[in-house]
């Protein structure tokens, strides 16, 4: 559990506890979203959507839940496949390192647990990949156990609930969620009340114009009873991320185009990308010539280029802004794939080809800017 210490200030009374705790339940039982996760007590089921929905919108893993267990339905059939497999489960999905820690966890639970996950938080942790908030997730959900979980909106709730105005103390993180959590647990069902905490941060006690007069716990809010819900949390000023402006490019040689397998390490890792090139200054005929000249000596082959580029692609990563220029072209020969001096992996695809591996959204975003299809529509 995270370690912070709590003033005493921040802490909710007995009396406080149990009530919040009896709103949530009779809230939740009528206020739930129909969530299809929510339909299993399957802890492996569960810690798959537990991992998908870390940094994704709800309604983006409804589309990806479903789909990924039915081609890996329980530990053994994740912990058998190979990771390109997963990865292409997962193509789209974005933050690809969950899907690889994912893996390692199953392979892990498989080896090491006979497939099956412990029913307690503290060994859940022992699984690689799982940390506290998953790890209290599986047990008080998956198992009912008395465990708790803070993740933004739970840490969001407490924070206005005990109107806790230090920036630093209403970070999840902080000790004094875990412990109020935990309290709450005490006063019911587990699996219940961990996601109806979950469920209020997402959709009523939200971080800008929270629905106060529908809120079950409203009464017990400290934040609402002063009128200060609007100011907490505390607005984090944002450090500007570093910005990377690059070409992309969508080579054919016949009706096939060049894929590029990124690096095992960094951004992307291990996924099948357009090539890129750093870009350089300059009018466009400039860069045009200079991305031409680049490409040929990288590529071994010689090549020609459109005369305008695709729409500019900008693309967030978590920490960094790529700004690309996606250019189409034509090889006069195929590019070598295999056995290359220089370590980099090629593949040559057919229109609406599934690459054996993951395709990232970049992927997909930069061959629309070019008009071209997208691997995978074949599927």
């Amino acid at each position: 559990m995270p370690s912070c210490v709590a003033g005493i200030d921040d802490q909710l009374d007995d009396a406080s506890v149990e009530a919040i705790a009896r709103g949530l339940s009779r809230w939740f039982a009528t206020n739930a979203r129909d969530l299809p996760w929510r339909r299993t007590r399957d802890p492996y089921a569960i810690w798959v959507s537990e991992i998908m929905l870390q940094q994704t919108r709800v309604e983006t893993v409804e589309n990806y839940w479903g789909r990924f267990l039915a081609r890996f339905p329980d530990v053994h059939a994740l912990a058998t496949a190979d990771e390109d497999a997963v990865l292409e489960q997962w193509s789209g999905l974005g933050y690809y390192r969950r899907a690889r820690l994912l893996h390692r966890g199953a392979k892990h639970v498989h080896a090491e647990l006979g497939g099956a996950l412990p029913h307690a938080a503290e060994q859940l942790r022992g699984i690689p990949g799982i940390g506290p908030y998953t790890a209290g997730a599986i047990a008080s959900i998956a198992f009912d156990q008395q465990a708790p979980l803070v993740d933004g909106n739970v840490a969001r709730v407490h924070s206005r609930l005990a109107q806790i105005e230090q920036p630093r103390e209403q970070d999840a993180k902080a000790r004094q969620h875990w412990v109020f959590v935990e309290r709450v647990l005490a006063h019911g069902r587990p699996r219940v009340l961990a996601q109806a905490l979950m469920e209020l941060g997402a959709t009523v006690c939200t971080p800008r114009n929270p629905s106060c007069p529908v809120c079950p716990v409203r009464r017990t809010c400290r934040a609402h009873a002063s009128g200060t819900q609007g100011l907490i949390p505390a607005v984090r000023v944002k450090k500007k991320s570093p910005e990377l402006h690059l070409h992309a490019l969508a080579l054919r040689h016949g009706q096939r185009l060049l894929l590029e397998r990124r690096p095992t390490e960094g951004l992307l890792a291990g996924l099948w990308c357009l090539p890129l090139f750093e870009r350089e200054h300059g009018d466009l005929d400039a860069q045009r010539d200079a991305l031409a000249a680049a490409a040929s000596e990288q590529l071994g082959v010689a090549i020609t280029l459109d005369a305008r580029p695709g729409v500019a692609v900008k693309h967030v990563f978590t920490h960094r802004v790529w700004h690309l220029l996606p250019w189409s072209g034509r090889a006069r020969k195929a590019v070598r794939t295999r056995g290359r001096a220089d370590g980099l992996t090629f593949t040559w695809l057919r229109d609406a080809a599934q690459p054996e591996g993951g395709v990232p959204t970049l992927t997909r975003k930069l061959l629309a800017a070019v008009g071209r299809s997208d691997p995978g529509d074949a599927k």
